[in-house]
């Protein structure tokens, strides 16, 4: 199983639009100010204007670091952040009530027809980070690697005990995603071959709360996105025939492990103004040094030619620093 993604064009094109931008842009609009991340004390300028950002849980925490840092360094903008899942952020970005979507996983085909026929233009994707989809279990499980067709039995509800996957004689107790998550609709898609999970799988509302529950759980197994990974140890994932490969940064970049995925941003057209800077920024290596200290993995980069992309996809060069 391989990361989906476009091969040298995507990245190609990211980079010319991020210089070009044509059609999205800051609009001002406010959307769920209790959970958004703005300053405070800073004086408006005329040309202030304020960006809103939707969507991935897996990637909220990031996206506020990020809007903290591209506001303290350009006073007077405000970018307004929150999460509620990958389908939210995208439905909203469709609604033209954000500039931009976060989201753990592609849009989809009909997203992209929703997009032209309500925004009147493309969606517009943009990979921003690398992450390995992990699988969580209690640090005192013995288990240290799974299959994927082990993970599919189990989050279906075929296997029940872990004693079934090498572990001790103990039921297993699944948590997962709701089912407007990216990681959901990921993991749904890449382990249960779009198959449904057990009725017996707990649906949180984040990562975090996975996280929380599994660390709690003696017998409890998660999976979500790695930067999480506190607290509980994660397994190594096997692919059909394959070996057991660790979801780290380096397994992550060459695409060997089975559930390696970007992160994306999404705009309507190709980011200008206030959309297009904070793109910049994000892909900068100020950007990128963000990515890592939160716990994901940075986009390869010219200076690292020696890790290809995954799937084959060749590395982008690096972006130019953003306007300050």
């Amino acid at each position: 199983m391989q990361l989906r993604t476009r091969r040298l064009s995507l990245f190609t094109s990211l980079l010319l639009s991020v210089a070009a931008g044509a059609c999205s842009g800051g609009h001002g609009r406010g959307d769920e100010p209790s959970a958004e991340t703005t300053t405070e004390g800073a004086s408006p300028t005329p040309q202030s204007t304020t960006l809103t950002i939707k969507g991935s849980d897996t990637m909220v925490i990031l996206a506020q670091r990020w809007a903290e840092a591209f506001m303290a360094a350009n006073p007077g903008t405000t970018l307004q952040v929150s999460g509620g899942g990958s389908g939210t952020g995208i439905a909203a970005l469709i609604n033209g009530t954000v500039d931009l979507a976060d989201a753990s996983r592609p849009m989809k085909d009909r997203e992209k027809t929703q997009i032209r026929e309500r925004r009147n233009g493309e969606a517009h994707e943009i990979p921003v980070a690398l992450d390995a989809l992990a699988v969580y279990v209690h640090d005192d499980n013995p288990v240290h690697s799974l299959t994927i067709p082990q993970l599919k039995q189990i989050f279906r509800g075929e296997v029940t005990n872990w004693n079934q996957v090498g572990g001790s004689d103990a039921a297993i107790v699944l948590y997962g995603r709701e089912n407007n998550s990216g990681t959901y609709a990921y993991f749904k898609e890449h382990v249960l071959d779009d198959l449904d999970f057990a009725q017996e799988a707990q649906s949180l509302p984040g990562t975090a709360a996975v996280i929380n529950a599994v660390s709690h759980d003696p017998g409890g197994v998660g999976y979500g996105g790695i930067a999480y990974a506190q607290g509980v140890h994660t397994v190594s994932v096997a692919a059909e025939g394959g070996q057991p490969i660790e979801p780290n940064m380096q397994n992550a970049l060459d695409g060997s492990y089975p559930l390696s995925r970007f992160l994306y941003v999404y705009s309507v057209g190709q980011p200008s103004g206030l959309a297009q800077r904070y793109v910049e920024f994000m892909l900068s290596s100020a950007g990128q040094a963000l990515v890592e200290n939160v716990g994901y993995y940075p986009l390869p980069h010219e200076g690292a030619a020696e890790v290809p992309a995954p799937s084959g996809a060749a590395a982008p060069e690096a972006p130019a620093e953003p306007a300050q």
